[in-house]
């Protein structure tokens, strides 16, 4: 089973991604002029991309953003911390991601209220290095886990994924390799 989200921040990254194992992976910060690209190569090497609507330049990451990228590539997930987005996503049929970020406990209260309202099928926690609060918001939402941010080691990837993360999205190519097998 996998459990590393290959997260891709440029077009090297991206190939290394395609030409590994594993079947989805995860494409940040990019143009929309490559959207176009990049979904045409996951497409030719069976992979499954799932991209952050956020991070996409040059397009408003709203719902009628989150209709186009939906209708023109095809993902098979989105991920956002905007509620609009995860909505659209999950009305398109495509795999909502909600992004939370642990800042403190007004921020956390603020998306548990956002989750409840949006039912995502994942909850993106970062920084995913914080076990405890990995099993804290699986137990809150009852909902599956992605860790992301600052898990460095293997040794910190094992105690995330211990703690109930189904996945960690990670661009350390350490931890791609690592697990790959």
């Amino acid at each position: 089973m996998q459990r590393i989200l290959p997260a891709s921040t440029s077009i090297k990254d991206f190939e290394k991604f395609l030409e590994s194992p594993y079947e989805m992976g995860i494409f940040l910060d990019l143009h929309i002029a490559q959207l176009k690209h990049i979904a045409k190569m996951a497409r030719q090497q069976n992979k499954k991309m799932i991209y952050h609507v956020d991070l996409i330049q040059g397009l408003k990451n709203d719902e009628y953003g989150t209709e186009f990228v939906c209708q023109e590539f095809k993902p098979y997930g989105l991920i956002s911390t905007k509620s609009s987005v995860i909505l659209k996503a999950k009305q398109k049929g495509v795999m909502a991601i909600q992004r939370m970020f642990l800042l403190d406990s007004h921020a956390l209260e603020k998306t548990y209220s956002i989750i409840e309202r949006t039912k995502p099928d994942y909850v993106e926690v970062l920084p995913g290095l914080m076990p405890c609060m990995i099993k804290e918001v699986k137990d809150r939402t009852g909902t599956n886990i992605i860790a992301g941010g600052l898990i460095r080691t293997v040794e910190e990837a094992q105690q995330v994924l211990n703690a109930g993360a189904e996945f960690i999205s990670t661009s350390k190519k350490e931890l791609w390799d690592h697990y790959k097998d």
